[in-house]
């Protein structure tokens, strides 16, 4: 789930190990490509935010919809990925975009998926090398679609879920996202009525390493309060930072929750949806 950089370093030249390097930026959308081309982690492959790990958009189903799994499925069998790899993801904001590979690679059933704990900062802290030469292409890989390792749900189903009391929806945007005071990115401010925040950055440590798991299962617990893992759906701005929670989340014992995939910016793209403030 997580590895740390000393185990990365370990084994970059496993060939049963393929690391994706995950920075984006959500107001520059080139800028993830030139920091990687600039230099990045030994033999790591970059993984576009807006096409290898978005879907096409329609302007109802939010910033990032999942791709098809076949198209997720054959970006990463292109670059090596089979039934039995090791996938390491990072990026250097704290994982929000590599939690989102996190989840998307173990949505079509693979289970050898990790974060790198701290990301590239952690990874440069340590004194371990970057180059910016792009790895050998490796061949293809080849692994059977299973889907049931993680949940998503729609719109539909937190509106029932929340309209019944059966679910807590975890928003993990910034506090003044939540409370409508501000909003940089998405044409409507607010959060959807009845969610709880809990900001991702909620979960680091200052070097953007992940807390002690006894830590977030403490906070988790209280925000649950009686209900299980299984009644949780995370959402965010477009199912990115919501990620962190769920990773947080299942670092801390507590597996089972959902990601709304395409929460706020999905939302309000129905006006008839309501939206709370403050």
């Amino acid at each position: 789930m997580l590895i740390s950089p000393a185990q990365l370093r370990a084994n970059l030249d496993n060939p049963q190990w393929v690391v994706f390097d995950c920075r984006h930026d959500l107001m520059d959308h080139s800028r993830g490509g030139q920091l990687y081309r600039q230099g990045h982690i030994p033999g790591a492959n970059f993984a576009p935010v807006e096409t290898a790990l978005t879907g096409k958009k329609t302007g109802n189903n939010g910033r990032h919809p999942l791709p098809l799994a076949r198209d997720f499925a054959g970006f990463l069998m292109e670059h090596g990925v089979a039934g039995s790899t090791q996938i390491v993801a990072y990026d250097d904001v704290g994982g929000q975009y590599a939690a989102r590979l996190w989840w998307m690679a173990r949505w079509l059933g693979l289970t050898q998926v990790a974060v790198l704990d701290g990301g590239l900062g952690k990874w440069m802290a340590d004194g371990l090398p970057l180059t910016a030469a792009e790895p050998p292409v490796r061949g293809s890989g080849y692994f059977g679609v299973q889907f049931g390792a993680t949940r998503s749900c729609t719109a539909a189903e937190v509106s029932s879920g929340l309209a019944a009391g059966t679910c807590l929806v975890l928003d993990a945007r910034a506090p003044e996202r939540f409370r409508g005071e501000v909003e940089p990115i998405d044409r409507v401010a607010g959060h959807i009525p009845s969610a709880v925040n809990r900001p991702y950055k909620s979960n680091l440590n200052s070097d953007l390493t992940m807390r002690p798991p006894g830590e977030l299962r403490q906070e988790f617990a209280h925000l649950l309060g009686p209900r299980r893992p299984d009644q949780v759906i995370h959402q965010c701005g477009s199912g990115i930072t919501a990620c962190v929670n769920l990773l947080a989340m299942e670092y801390a014992g507590l597996a089972g929750s959902a990601l709304y995939v395409g929460s706020w910016s999905e939302w309000i793209a129905d006006p008839a949806r309501p939206i709370a403030k403050a």
